[in-house]
């Protein structure tokens, strides 16, 4: 009688416990990566950017602890595993990881590395690209295994572009770069400056021609090339410097030959992320980084943390450790993730960008925040930032 009675109180102890208690002692694991190709590029003009080694992996571990603080309470548990190659090695890693079981790919890498990466994959793993911005991998080349992470070319020119018009400041001299990336950049201020009314006074083509530019005397050689090259250039009222290769820009403010502000790749620059924003929470967020890293948090930190994080959304909105489930929830209108930016985002369907707002920021300050104010949209105010609906040249 008495064992009978004891078994009866251990079955009502079962059934009383939490399922999210009963889940714990076996919890399901949703398993990510973070792929980082690392190619041969310039060193930085300035050594304050210098890649760090841990360069978006710091990132991810702060998304892995956020994700496992909600998903102990839901029976699951996270992990991204870190992975740094250079472009030989890119291939060998992503069949590596796909190889292991892990269908959710963080990949750190340039337009072509990036679209070759996930033609790779194909349909064995979804891709979220973190760095690559080129408005090509949401058009023409898009794929459907491609979410998008890191904002477009598109979209920080357009954040750009409404805070300069609010300014009144419509009138442009643009200067670009000489490599494929710069005149991918350079052609989005063009089309921004057409969309909100601006006027390109005057384009100039900035060459690389090589050697040299963190010498002892380059502030001197600086001093003498920038303003003759800026020079007798059409009545302007801001410079729009597009050097998405980190070649020139870096040395335009205070070197032009008229006074003039500079924005785009430097002076004024549109920015996922600044290790000074506070607004929206974001305090506590950058503390919690800096004691992580011992750092301040990178645009591709963040939006390292920021893929990881939609991972682990969909799986506490879902319930589920499904790569299936979860893609398909990523890729649906209900989802949205907070993101220290004021308003949810979520991920546009004609070409699979993440929506959000864009800092404008200086080097000690964030200045403004786009999309401004008087910019509105019949859907969501964000979608005046890059490639709407009607324009997009995406077909999956």
């Amino acid at each position: 009688m008495i064992r009978a009675i004891t078994g009866f109180l251990v079955a009502v102890l079962l059934l009383a416990t939490p399922v999210w208690a009963q889940r714990a002692a076996d919890p399901m694991l949703i398993r990510a990566a973070v792929l980082r190709v690392d190619a041969q590029t310039l060193r930085p003009i300035s050594r304050l950017e210098l890649p760090t080694a841990d360069l978006g992996f710091a990132g991810a571990r702060l998304a892995i602890e956020d994700n496992d603080t909600t998903g102990r309470f839901m029976g699951q548990d996270f992990e991204a595993q870190e992975v740094a190659t250079g472009p030989d090695g890119a291939n060998a890693a992503l069949d590596s990881l796909i190889g292991a079981g892990i269908a959710f790919i963080v990949v750190l890498a340039d337009d072509q590395t990036t679209l070759a990466l996930a033609d790779r994959a194909g349909d064995r793993a979804t891709i979220l690209n973190a760095r690559a911005r080129g408005d090509a991998l949401r058009g023409a080349d898009c794929r459907a295994n491609i979410i998008h992470v890191a904002p477009s070319h598109a979209m920080i020119a357009d954040a750009l572009a409404q805070f300069l018009m609010w300014k009144n400041w419509p009138r442009w001299f643009l200067v670009e770069g000489s490599h494929p990336a710069d005149t991918d950049l350079a052609d989005a201020y063009r089309r921004a400056a057409s969309k909100f009314g601006a006027k390109i006074v005057e384009t100039r083509v900035y060459e690389d021609t090589g050697g040299a530019r963190r010498t002892d005397s380059g502030h001197v050689q600086v001093q003498k090339q920038m303003p003759v090259f800026t020079q007798r250039a059409p009545a302007y009222d801001v410079m729009i410097a597009a050097d998405d290769s980190d070649v020139f820009a870096p040395y335009l403010p205070y070197q032009t030959w008229d006074p003039r502000p500079v924005a785009g790749s430097a002076g004024l620059v549109p920015r996922t992320w600044h290790p000074a924003m506070e607004a929206w929470g974001a305090s506590q967020f950058q503390n919690r980084f800096e004691e992580l890293a011992g750092r301040p948090m990178r645009e591709v930190d963040y939006q390292t943390w920021l893929a990881l994080r939609m991972i682990g959304e969909a799986a506490t909105r879902t319930g589920s450790a499904d790569p299936a489930v979860l893609r398909d929830f990523l890729l649906s209108d209900r989802f949205e993730v907070a993101g220290f930016k004021g308003q949810k985002l979520t991920i546009r369907d004609w070409d699979q960008q993440l929506r959000q707002p864009i800092l404008l920021t200086t080097g000690d300050l964030m200045a403004s925040v786009s999309p401004q104010g008087q910019y509105l949209h019949q859907v969501s105010q964000l979608d005046t930032l890059g490639i709407d609906r009607p324009e997009t040249e995406c077909s999956f």
